[in-house]
């Protein structure tokens, strides 16, 4: 059975909790950079999730 797209949880997947270690752990994981490394680019960037991204691309280079 098909999720029900009426209900819809209140998270914001465009952004990066930086308070939360898994999630931290997660986007540097899957972006290639260390936590720390996230988290600075938080501290920088703010918490847009395709900022960072683009960020951390860059960081990798």
């Amino acid at each position: 059975m098909a999720d029900d797209p009426n209900k819809q949880d209140g998270r914001d997947r465009s952004k990066v909790a930086g308070g939360q270690d898994y999630e931290v752990q997660h986007f540097a994981q899957a972006n290639g950079i260390t936590p720390d490394q996230t988290r600075e680019l938080i501290g920088k960037h703010g918490n847009d999730r395709e900022t960072l991204e683009r960020e951390a691309k860059k960081m990798r280079a």
